[in-house]
Parts: structure tokens; sequence; C-alpha cells
């Protein structure tokens, strides 16, 4: 009776996004817990770290005891390197370390440190659009993955056995299945779409992360969970 008087469901078809070889990469972190052998009975909380290709699917990752700015500026020198090249953009979610602020018109306001590392690397930021999660559904999926072919049923030593096991893991499982969306072998697929990379400058890139603090009532300043003073000559409320 209900199929009867039910008025008909359009079904509305979606096109599958594609990026062309060496277009897109896509950025996104991960909470994980997890109580490591050498600490029995302490619950830690890990964030992986991940990096997509979006053409050929080819993963990159790190398991990182925070998500501060130093930590994904490392992460994305290291899988630059591990690239072999960087790609024309990189896609971010919302993170706190990649975009700052959007303005009244809608202009994406990103991390200087984070844009002139880009930058170094030829390398443009974008933003995924807000509660728009279908964007970076590349890097999304994988963590589901990850999840339940690495992570579950594994003892790890300590955080340093945690990223060997899984480096070992994306050599030897991840980054060499026959995609499911692709259809290709991961590792082959990326062969291909390597050269289509921007190549890695000749140079290193060196920085110094600078960073601002408020000077408290009894003239501290904190930095990495510790208390520092400052000079009583110091007047400024904030500090570099």
């Amino acid at each position: 009776f209900l199929r009867q008087c039910r008025p008909p469901r359009v079904v509305q078809f979606e096109r599958r996004f594609e990026t062309p070889a060496g277009r897109q990469a896509q950025v996104d972190f991960a909470q994980f817990k997890v109580a490591f052998s050498d600490k029995p009975g302490v619950t830690r909380i890990f964030w992986l770290f991940s990096m997509v290709r979006g053409h050929s699917r080819w993963l990159w990752g790190r398991f990182c005891p925070t998500q501060d700015l130093q930590t994904v500026m490392r992460c994305h020198i290291d899988a630059f390197d591990a690239m072999g090249g960087a790609p024309s953009e990189v896609l971010y979610d919302r993170m706190k370390t990649a975009v700052i602020d959007e303005d009244a018109e809608g202009i994406v306001i990103y991390n200087r440190s984070l844009v002139a590392l880009l930058d170094h690397y030829g390398a443009l930021p974008r933003a995924c659009r807000p509660y728009r999660t279908k964007t970076k559904g590349k890097i999304e999926r994988p963590y589901r993955y990850i999840r339940q072919d690495f992570f579950l049923g594994r003892t790890f030593r300590n955080a340093d056995d945690l990223n060997r096991q899984f480096r070992e893991w994306l050599d030897t499982v991840a980054n060499v299945r026959l995609h499911a969306t692709t259809q290709r072998i991961v590792s082959e697929h990326f062969a291909e779409e390597q050269p289509a990379l921007t190549a890695l400058p000749a140079a290193p890139y060196n920085a110094v992360l600078t960073i601002e603090r408020r000077v408290s009532h009894e003239g501290m300043v904190s930095v990495g969970g510790n208390l520092y003073s400052v000079p009583d000559a110091t007047r400024k409320r904030v500090v570099e």
C-alpha cells in the first residue's frame, strides 16, 4: 500500500572526482588510542598524520604525539622526500595549523609558516569547503582501512615501534595492494605518476619557527607546557 502511495524517489547519481597525475595530495589527522607494552596500563593519544596522492592513492603517514605546527611541517618535508617530489596543491581539512580563518568574503587565510614551506616546494594550499567531507574522501577512507587492517590486533612496544611497524605495513601491504577504485596496483600507479610531480628543490627547507606568547602577571610565558620567566624590563604583553 505504501509503495503505491509514496511518491517515486529520484536517486541523484554522483560523478566521482578524480585528479590528474601530480595535481593534488590530501592531508588530514586521525586520533588513535594506544597502550605501549613498555608502559602497560597507560593509554595514550596519538595522531596519525597522513598524506595520500589523489591520482594514484599512494599513502604516507606517521603517528605523532601532537598536532602542532612543528609536527605538521616536519611531516610535510618527510612526506615530500618519500614521494621524491611535491604535488601542485595540497588539500586540507579546516585543521588549525593550516587554516587560520576565513574573512567575510569567503577568502581563506592560511598559516604563513605552512604557506612558506609549500612555496619552497612549489605547491599551493587548498582548503575543503566546511562540512563537505566528500571533498576529501581520498584521505578519509584510508583511516578505516588502517584501523582494521593495521592497527587492530597489534601490540607496540613504544612510539618508535609503532611507526616502524606502520612503515613496514605501508611498504608491504597498503601501497602494493590492488586499489578497489582505480583497479591498479598502488605502487605501480604511483611510479607512473611520479614524473608529473614537481622536482624537489636543491636546498632543504630550513626555517625558524616563531610563536607569540602572552606574558602573565607573574612575568612568565608558557612554551611547550613549561613556564619561562621574562626580563623585568619587558613591558610588552605579547612577546615573540
